[in-house]
């Protein structure tokens, strides 16, 4: 895969949501893997990058990142759900940039829940 497809930008997105004060962890797309996620070396642990999706697109022209996030208690969801997203939409655009790729995305934030 190249640095600017699909599962580098899964990588990236993760750690830019991760990065955000408030964000407990990443939410799994997959009911079976249920709870919130942070890197881990444990081989029973699931990625944090399965709480995110890149897909291209229609027409094939910029990316759609959307990112599933458990939160901490405290701050505002609206608050921290916007910081995750422009984050994210940062991080990726800054990526494609510096590969020279000159792309739209867009960024959508999912919270799924609130940690105890």
């Amino acid at each position: 895969m190249t640095a600017t497809g699909t599962t580098a930008l899964l990588g990236l997105a993760a750690e830019a949501a991760l990065a955000v004060p408030g964000v407990a962890g990443l939410q799994p797309r997959l009911a079976a893997a249920a709870a919130p996620t942070r890197a881990s070396t444990s081989p029973h642990r699931t990625p944090p990058e399965a709480g995110v999706r890149a897909d291209r697109a229609p027409g094939g022209s910029g990316w759609h990142i959307e990112v599933r996030c458990v939160l901490t208690r405290g701050p505002r969801a609206l608050d921290i759900a916007r910081n995750v997203h422009d984050r994210v939409a940062a991080a990726v655009i800054a990526h494609l940039a510096t590969h020279g790729v000159a792309e739209p995305v867009t960024v959508s934030v999912t919270v799924t829940g609130v940690a105890a």
